[in-house]
């Protein structure tokens, strides 16, 4: 295939599968916001609703309408998720709920602030496209109050108890700062005002995200020591690597040190990107494996050696991008490599949309979903999109 090749298929996929299928299947046109657990066909199996997909939903559409394609509706869909969780998703507190039911009623809030980050790009994206200035506002309050409880500026609110006691084994996670710095730098985008603020707090994240690569192990970890920045060889949870959050970030940083004409940042992020997708890629079936042991023991997650459809949306961008600032042929042969597996197994040419889990093998499992509450119109269609914007300057 050629660029132009990949320009049409992307451009069908998005526009033609993805986009309908949430079109006529995902949106509440009863209570509002986006119904994300659907089967194959598109049925709803459950009608409650996750929270982050209702700011993924709302950041995405914005984000067609803003970059792909001007459609009123791609705006309507946006605003009725983000108000929907403005009304119904917020807790007394401040903090936002996990997942609630389809008419709003709380059903469960998490000790992270997953759900606040998503609602930030959500309302920062939507203020861009529609100049509705209020939804701005909430995006610049919620960034402050997130990053407050990040920074220990502020107390978490809700008080729940950190996963590992903290005066036993007092580690940091990978996911905090790396979501942060994606948000700082859609709020940017629609904030411009404030530009160096975040372009600041976007620099001083990179250097905590740096610390999570080990060069002598050539891997990222999801847990590191919050005291010295070690690793914990002898705990299977801190063993693990994620590949697809090492490629996503991988394009987060590279992304910003293009913009920056930062060389370090751009040598880290394909230093990064090439050492997780060597370690990842099955060598026996192909696809990303979702998790691995840094030794080669076994993993806790039941998961670990299934195929997800995230980490090979991740790959996709990462790979073509690095296509693009590098112009090394490399990572254009990854970039076919990876959609062959990833069109081939994941993209549903009967009934739309993708797939969210495989086996190993490559085989849906059964039954086979397309909406949960982590899979949305949010990896996939963002793929499509970034991969569409870059391959129109190839």
């Amino acid at each position: 295939m050629n660029i132009n090749d990949y320009k049409n298929l992307f451009r069908e996929e998005l526009l033609k599968s993805c986009v309908p299928f949430w079109l006529e299947h995902g949106i509440d046109h009863e209570y509002g916001g986006i119904l994300n657990c659907l089967d194959r066909e598109g049925e709803v199996y459950s009608e409650d609703k996750s929270v982050w997909m209702q700011g993924r939903a709302g950041w995405m559409f914005s984000y067609i309408y803003n970059r792909i394609e001007k459609k009123q509706e791609y705006l309507d869909i946006a605003k009725s998720c983000i108000d929907f969780a403005s009304k119904y998703c917020i807790d007394r507190d401040g903090r936002m709920f996990f997942t609630v039911t389809r008419d709003g009623k709380p059903l469960r809030k998490r000790r992270y602030w997953f759900s606040e980050t998503f609602y930030i790009m959500a309302n920062a994206e939507y203020a861009l496209a529609s100049g509705e200035k209020e939804y701005l506002e909430t995006a610049k309050k919620y960034f402050s109050f997130v990053y407050a409880i990040y920074r220990n500026l502020a107390s978490d609110p809700f008080k729940i108890t950190p996963k590992s006691n903290s005066e036993t084994r007092n580690m940091k996670t990978l996911a905090e700062p790396m979501i942060l710095f994606n948000v700082a730098a859609v709020l940017r985008n629609a904030d411009t005002e404030n530009f160096d603020y975040y372009t600041d707090q976007m620099s001083l994240l990179a250097k905590e995200i740096k610390n999570f690569y080990k060069p002598e192990f050539h891997a990222t970890f999801e847990n590191i020591s919050a005291d010295d920045n070690s690793v914990l060889l002898s705990s299977a949870p801190c063993r693990v690597i994620n590949p697809g959050h090492d490629i996503e970030y991988a394009w987060f940083l590279l992304e910003e040190g293009v913009r920056k004409n930062d060389s370090e940042m751009i040598s880290l992020s394909k230093t990064i990107f090439d050492d997780a997708f060597a370690f990842g890629w099955d060598k026996e079936y192909g696809g990303i494996l979702y998790f691995k042991d840094i030794l080669g023991k076994p993993v806790e997650a039941y998961e670990h050696d299934m195929k997800l459809w995230w980490p090979h949306n991740e790959a996709v961008i990462a790979s073509l991008m690095l296509f693009k600032v590098t112009g090394e042929q490399k990572y254009f042969d990854i970039f076919e490599q990876v959609c062959s597996y990833a069109f081939g197994h994941f993209s549903d040419r009967k009934y739309g949309e993708w797939f969210g889990y495989l086996r190993r093998d490559g085989k849906p499992t059964e039954p086979p979903c397309k909406g949960h509450t982590y899979k949305g119109p949010f990896h996939v269609m963002r793929m499509l999109a970034k991969g569409l914007e870059i391959l129109e300057t190839l």
